[in-house]
């Protein structure tokens, strides 16, 4: 396969997801020709791009698809349900032949084709056909790509009695809109005194300044009818590559004379005075004010032609393969480990000049990260648009009526993140459906609308981005949930947890609150799954919820998995890195303070008693405590947690590393990270840490 078929398959896949999107938005407002518009026109990219790049079967499949939204357009066919689903199911065949899977599922393909033909009313079929033999049209200009269209000058000036012969001049000047885009500007002139006008004579005459696509044939076929009743004058002045031309297009002057209102002579004497040129030419050479607005009208017109089409070269950007970011990842990463070793040496060296370009180096390598990071951050919208199909598909296949409503799709994360949501939310959302919105009559018994909702939000918090899935529908019951517990094992029969506690048992490996066993949930896989995925993520996941009403599951995901700012520590003579975004501040222990901390596991900060977790006891670090202990106090899920260490060093760079399958048992760490030193300090998990402290010691520590 070649780059340019690649590169097809990109934008078709691309295409197709907004074609989803485009007929999910369709199905809510079948009279929306927008919408229409622009199914029409993905179908017709791909189409006309897969015929380019070798790819025959994708358009001839997707050619029979457009023909019934090209008779949509035209009002022909109605948008229905059953077009909607037959549409979708066309949709996903092009999928399966561009990846391979659906080229020899031909039975398939012909089905849907014969159930769209069948939509078609039998008179629009006919003149298809009868269209089809007789061939292309006289006189019709073909199109031309937008970015190929003239601009024309058009003066239309009717005959006195036009009314007469039952034309409406303004009709004409709707088609003429129709073609592209339109300037119109009336000169009022000739209109007589109230004592001599004629209300059955026309004395009104147009300029129209016109841009489009459609060919000069297309203009006069506005006029066919009235040419011998009319005075009409169709130039063109502007052919297309207007946008290359120099940037402040013709002025006004110019445009008046090309017109032939004035002439140069006239011009120049005009220039010769201070005041505008418009203002000078209607007092000393009676140019007709209509004239001048006229001659503005063409030159804004001009303009914003100009304007639209140097648009796409100002925001102009360019497809990369995602392996190249990665590696550009990893260099940043690379030069961000030997910025800190610069750093170091010109620390110990006391050498002014060397510390200046360290902090200059300093400074670039940050920019640079930043700049790095940003370009693999997504809006999480993209991810949220691919759940409606599911939410409208599962709540047929269930019998509910279920709506999917969004709101924060533009917050951003980094690419490598969104990747690997995916899974976990498809799990939520898919046993929000099943298990928390109830069926319609169920829903009206208990007081609630029939139609359900799901909702997915997506905020900015402190370094993190907050993913919220919640849902109308019966909530969690924490006693039925308490039973199940009891009687899987999970839960002593006389144990009293919270409720948070019971909820945070959905995530036990086989636990599921299904009564039976579907093709949608119940065989107790999947939430643990969950969890273990938004672990990986260096995530949280936390769930609340009122019984009859609502459920939330809020995950609590970083922006990115290459490098973060951290927070430098020291324990005995190793070196830990905190995530900076988790740290609220520092404080100082010592003395009977640090005895009585360790002793009880609590500490008094700012009038609040906060837990306490001693680092150098948790980790079994040899050697004696130092006299003055350095509490940082971190925040998980909106708890507070003093962490005690021996060393604040300050703010670090971090470039994660992974580590090694060995230490895959080993909890309490994300990560590592090479110091400038070239020594290893581990990424503290601090997550689960906290929970660590009132589940007992870390697995692999003792």
């Amino acid at each position: 396969m070649d780059s340019h078929q690649k590169a097809f398959l990109e934008e078709a896949h691309e295409l197709l997801a907004e074609l989803e999107v485009s007929l999910l938005e369709l199905e809510e407002t079948p009279d929306d020709m927008e919408l229409v518009g622009r199914v029409f026109r993905a179908m017709h990219t791909i189409k006309g791009s897969g015929a380019m790049f070798g790819f025959d079967a994708v358009a001839e499949f997707t050619h029979e698809v457009e023909t019934v939204f090209d008779l949509v357009r035209d009002n022909k066919v109605a948008v229905t349900q059953e077009l909607i689903n037959l549409t979708l199911s066309a949709r996903d065949q092009i999928m399966g032949m561009l990846s391979g899977q659906g080229a020899g599922n031909q039975q398939q393909a012909q089905e849907i084709i014969a159930a769209l033909k069948a939509l078609i009313p039998a008179a629009q079929v006919e003149d298809k056909e009868s269209a089809a033999e007789a061939g292309p049209p006289e006189n019709v200009s073909p199109s031309l790509p937008a970015e190929e269209a003239s601009t024309y000058r058009i003066r239309f000036e009717p005959s006195v009695d036009i009314f007469t012969t039952g034309t409406n001049p303004l009709l004409l000047l709707d088609e003429l809109r129709e073609l592209g885009d339109c300037d119109i500007v009336a000169f009022i002139n000739n209109i007589p005194d109230l004592e001599e006008y004629q209300p059955e004579a026309c004395y009104t005459s147009w300029n129209i300044t016109l841009t489009t696509s459609q060919g000069i044939n297309s203009i006069k076929d506005v006029f066919i009818f009235v040419e011998d009743d009319c005075a009409l004058d169709i130039q063109i002045i502007a052919e297309p590559g207007l946008a290359k031309e120099e940037e402040g297009g013709k002025k006004l002057g110019e445009i008046l004379v090309e017109r032939g209102d004035i002439s140069a002579a006239d011009l120049q004497k005009g220039l010769a005075s201070q005041k505008r040129i418009g203002e000078v030419l209607a007092e000393s050479m009676g140019v007709d004010n209509c004239a001048i607005s006229a001659a503005l009208a063409e030159q804004k017109h001009i303009k914003r032609i100009q304007q639209k089409k140097q648009q796409p070269a100002a925001v102009s950007s360019i497809r990369v393969d995602a392996g190249k970011l990665d590696s550009l990842v990893d260099l940043v990463g690379e030069l961000v480990t030997v910025q800190a070793r610069l750093n170091q040496k010109a620390s110990s060296q006391g050498d002014g000049e060397l510390l200046a370009i360290a902090e200059e180096v300093a400074r670039l390598s940050e920019e640079l990260r930043d700049n790095t990071m940003g370009i693999r951050m997504l809006p999480i919208g993209t991810t949220f648009n691919k759940f409606r199909r599911l939410v409208r598909d599962l709540s047929n296949e269930l019998g509910k009526e279920i709506v999917l409503s969004t709101d924060g799709a533009e917050t951003e994360l980094d690419k490598t993140v969104i990747d690997q949501l995916n899974d976990p939310m498809v799990h939520l959302i898919r046993n929000s459906i099943d298990h928390g919105i109830e069926l319609p009559g169920v829903r009206q018994a208990a007081g609630k609308e029939p139609q359900g909702r799901v909702h997915l939000s997506a905020r900015h918090s402190s370094g993190y981005v907050l993913v919220e899935i919640s849902d109308d529908g019966a909530g969690l019951d924490p006693e039925v949930l308490r039973a199940k517990a009891i009687d899987k094992g999970l839960l002593a029969p006389g144990a009293s947890p919270t409720d948070q506690e019971i909820f945070a048992l959905l995530f036990a490996p086989g636990f599921s609150t299904a009564k039976t066993i579907s093709d949608v949930s119940g065989r107790g896989v999947g939430m643990d799954v969950v969890k273990r995925g938004i672990e990986d993520l260096r995530g949280t996941i936390e769930i609340s919820s009122k019984k009859g009403s609502s459920t939330s599951i809020i995950l609590k995901l970083p922006l990115t998995l290459a490098i973060i700012d951290g927070l430098l520590v020291k324990i005995g003579e190793d070196h830990f890195v905190m995530p900076l975004a988790a740290v609220e501040e520092c404080i100082e222990l010592s003395g009977d303070e640090a005895i009585q901390a360790r002793n009880r596991n609590m500490i008094d900060f700012r009038g609040k008693t906060l837990s306490y977790l001693c680092l150098r006891e948790r980790f079994k670090v040899g050697g004696e405590l130092p006299a003055v202990e350095k509490i940082v106090i971190t925040e998980v899920n909106g708890l507070q947690v003093g962490l005690a260490v021996d060393q604040v060093i300050g703010q670090h760079q971090t470039v994660i590393k992974s580590l090694s399958e060995v230490y895959e048992g080993v909890k309490g760490f994300s990560g590592a990270t090479i110091l400038g030193d070239g020594t290893v300090a581990l990424i503290l998990d601090i997550n689960m840490l906290v929970q660590s402290m009132v589940q007992g010691p870390l697995p692999g520590q003792g």
